[in-house]
């Protein structure tokens, strides 16, 4: 653990309001619950090859016709 930036996040903190520091502890709360769910490369492997190759070329053919497109009407 950085000492530093433990110091830094309760040096910010202590300026904050009550509502604030509690959102603060809150996303906090979530990022270790976030952080427990990592898991491995080596663990998805038994996952490879589960997708049928019907559906990877349905997969690939929405990627290419709806992704990576401009509308520029949008914004």
């Amino acid at each position: 653990m950085n000492d530093s930036i433990v110091t830094q996040v309760i040096e910010q903190l202590q300026e904050m309001p009550d509502s604030l520091q509690r959102r603060v502890l809150d996303f906090v709360y979530k990022l270790k619950e976030a952080a427990g769910r990592d898991m491995p490369g080596s663990q998805l492997l038994q996952f490879s090859g589960s997708i049928s190759q019907d559906d990877l070329v349905v997969m690939q053919r929405t990627i290419d016709e709806e992704c990576e497109k401009i509308d520029v009407n949008e914004w």
